[in-house]
């Protein structure tokens, strides 16, 4: 295996995942699903703690999460607190484009591999720095995983039922993705100015920062008004109404959204009740804004004398925004999803097993991104790394592995 594919734009870049668990290490999957050369760094014991989270398989104890999120990438062991361990990484290192880590804030440095080591040693280098807090303020010692980043980002606040406890929003590793979104487009701009000037630079990404750039309005609200958006529960009515959650005959929910009035009106005809739409009644959404809980009210009527099937049906046929709350076996029975094939099966090693694993998103037109295999087996390719990039003998690398460099 040369470790990437010609024909994918990032062919030709190489990528070290020195990090652990979600956030760097999703910026480096992305890269390899689209080409890039990704080598795994991991401990010789144990390597990356994702291997264990999630539901073990037949397979070493590598979880489902390590052999879906783990994809495409050649798995290195490297000790690198031992000087041994270090001296191989800045040879890697100087035959690398990209490197991804998220030990805290001056953990490389007291090894001898901070940025001001590794960038005198490859200038062109460009290095994703992950960490709960970011690498300067107040905070940036402190611990951060997903969870703290969700409370500290203000997501958290806002998930849950009024005058409720607040919930985690969805995944408990929202933030870790999200991150790993941020520092790709970091990478990618990065590459693109080296392109230009042959300079590489440092992208510094904190998982709480990458949450709370997604809050819409609520900085310039609180900013000009002194606003504080609490609690909404299923139904979100500042701007619109009906816009929320309604559970159905059969004990299911759709998600129905009517940011307009020519959308509200679309959802009266589906009830069957085109009144509701004139401007004597509800036809106005600040009236309706003004009557939340009536509207609401209705709509939640309709919605439980009625079966999930039933009022999409009639959703879709009046062109009303509406869609089901999918569980994942809703998901795995979606046409939508089976058409865009965002589900995929994949063979795991040799041994005639396959997992199902999300596919690559974005979808590129001439050059879109692949899966060529699952999370690796822990030091799988460290040999062949060695040897090929290193030029490593046989005797070298059974040394490195009898002293536990590797």
């Amino acid at each position: 295996m040369d470790g990437h594919e010609s024909n994918l734009p990032l062919a030709g870049i190489r990528v070290i995942d020195a990090a652990t668990v979600i956030a760097a290490p999703f910026c480096a999957t992305l890269l390899g699903e689209f080409g890039a050369d990704v080598l795994k760094v991991e401990h010789p014991l144990g390597g990356d703690a994702l291997r264990r989270f999630g539901t073990p398989t037949f397979r070493d104890g590598d979880t489902l999460t390590w052999l879906s999120e783990a994809r495409n990438k050649r798995s290195v062991t490297l000790n690198l607190q031992h000087p041994d361990g270090a001296r191989i990484f800045k040879e890697l290192i100087a035959k690398t484009d990209v490197l991804c880590e998220n030990f805290r804030p001056g953990t490389l440095e007291k090894w001898g591999l901070g940025w001001d080591v590794l960038s005198q040693i490859n200038p062109r280098l460009i290095m994703l720095r992950v960490t709960g807090y970011g690498q300067t303020g107040p905070y940036k010692d402190r611990p951060g995983f997903a969870r703290i980043a969700h409370a500290v980002g203000g997501i958290s606040y806002l998930a849950g039922m009024p005058k409720g406890t607040p919930v985690t929003p969805g995944s408990t590793t929202l933030a870790d993705y999200m991150t790993g979104l941020y520092g790709c487009i970091g990478v990618l701009i990065a590459l693109h100015y080296r392109e230009k000037t042959g300079c590489g630079q440092y992208i510094d990404a904190a998982l709480y920062e990458s949450v709370f750039r997604c809050s819409d309005e609520l900085v310039p609200a609180y900013g000009m008004y002194k606003t504080v958006r609490e609690r909404r529960g299923p139904h979100h009515n500042d701007f619109a109404c009906p816009h929320g959650h309604f559970q159905t005959k059969d004990g299911k929910w759709v998600a129905i959204s009517c940011a307009t009035d020519k959308l509200f009106a679309r959802l009266a005809n589906a009830m069957g009740r085109p009144e509701l739409a004139s401007s004597s009644i509800y036809g106005d959404q600040k009236v309706r804004l003004q009557h939340v809980n009536d509207v609401n009210e209705i709509v939640r009527d309709w919605c439980s004398s009625l079966t999930r099937a039933e009022v999409l049906e009639r959703c879709y046929a009046t062109a009303t925004p509406a869609a089901p709350l999918n569980d994942i076996a809703d998901i795995f029975g979606d046409r939508q999803f089976h058409a865009r094939r965002n589900l995929v099966a994949i063979d795991v090693d040799s041994t005639g097993e396959t997992i199902i694993v999300p596919n690559v998103v974005p979808k590129l037109s001439e050059t879109p991104g692949r899966i060529k295999s699952l999370g690796p087996r822990l030091g799988e390719h460290t040999e062949e790394v060695l040897k090929d990039l290193l030029g490593m003998s046989d005797a070298e690398i059974g040394e490195l592995r009898a002293r536990r460099v590797i």
